[in-house]
C-alpha cells in the first residue's frame, strides 16, 4: 500500500498527473479539483494515494488532502460506485460540499456527477449519511489548535441554528453553509448564531 507520493510534479493532464520520485514516474489519477490546485510543473508536491488492485489493474488514485482520500475510500464502499465513479463525484464537488449534500439528502446534486444516476446518488446518501458528520465540515481545513477549540463548542447549537434557517425557507445546504461560515464562540446562543448566519445568506 502506497500511503502517499512526494516528489517533483512532472506533468499534469485533465484527469491524471505524473510525480517523479527517485527516477520513477508515478502516474496518479486525480479528480479535476486536484488538477486545478496543483503547483507549477517542476515543483515538489505531496499526493495522498489509494492503491486500487483488481485482476490485471494496478492504479493509483491521488488527493491533495488525507480528507479527500478518506472520502474517496468511503464512496467506493457504496455498491455500484467504483473508483471511476467516486473520482467523478469528487471532480464536480469538493469534500465538504459532498458532505453537505449527503447530510441534507441532496441526491440531485450528487447525480450531476458523470456516471452517477439518481438511483445511485440516493443510495449513496442513504448508506453514507450516518458516516458523515456536521462537525467534520465545521472543522475542515482548520489548524489543529482551532479544531480543538471548536470541538469544545456545543455542536447542538449549530444544528438548532441550521434547523431554524430551514424553517425560514432556506435549503439544508444553504443553511449549513451559512452556519459553517459563521465564526462561533463558546458563549454564543442559538439566536446569536442564527443572527450571524443570516448575514451570510
Amino acid at each position: 500500500m502506497i500511503a502517499f507520493v512526494k516528489g517533483i510534479l512532472d506533468s499534469v493532464s485533465e484527469d491524471r498527473i505524473v510525480v517523479e520520485n527517485q527516477g520513477i514516474g508515478f502516474e496518479i489519477l486525480v479528480p479535476g479539483s486536484v488538477a486545478q490546485s496543483l503547483p507549477q510543473v517542476g515543483n515538489t508536491v505531496k499526493i495522498y494515494t489509494y492503491t486500487y488492485v483488481r485482476e490485471d489493474v494496478l492504479q493509483l488514485y491521488g488527493f491533495l488532502t488525507k480528507d479527500g482520500m478518506d472520502m474517496f475510500k468511503l464512496l467506493i464502499t457504496v455498491n455500484g460506485i467504483g473508483p471511476k465513479g467516486a473520482l467523478g463525484i469528487l471532480s464536480v464537488m469538493d469534500v465538504d460540499t459532498l458532505r453537505l449534500a449527503i447530510l441534507s439528502d441532496d441526491a440531485k446534486s450528487i447525480a450531476k456527477a458523470p456516471g452517477i444516476g439518481a438511483k445511485t446518488a440516493s443510495k449513496l446518501v442513504l448508506e453514507l449519511k450516518d458516516k458523515c458528520h456536521l462537525e467534520d465540515i465545521f472543522e475542515s481545513g482548520m489548524p489543529e489548535e482551532e479544531t480543538m477549540a471548536v470541538t469544545a463548542i456545543d455542536h447542538e447549537a449549530r444544528n438548532d441554528a441550521i434547523q431554524a434557517l430551514v424553517a425560514l425557507g432556506y435549503s439544508a445546504t444553504e443553511a449549513t453553509q451559512a452556519v459553517r461560515n459563521t465564526e462561533v464562540t463558546p458563549d454564543m446562543t442559538v439566536e446569536d448564531i442564527l443572527k450571524q448566519s443570516l448575514k451570510n445568506l
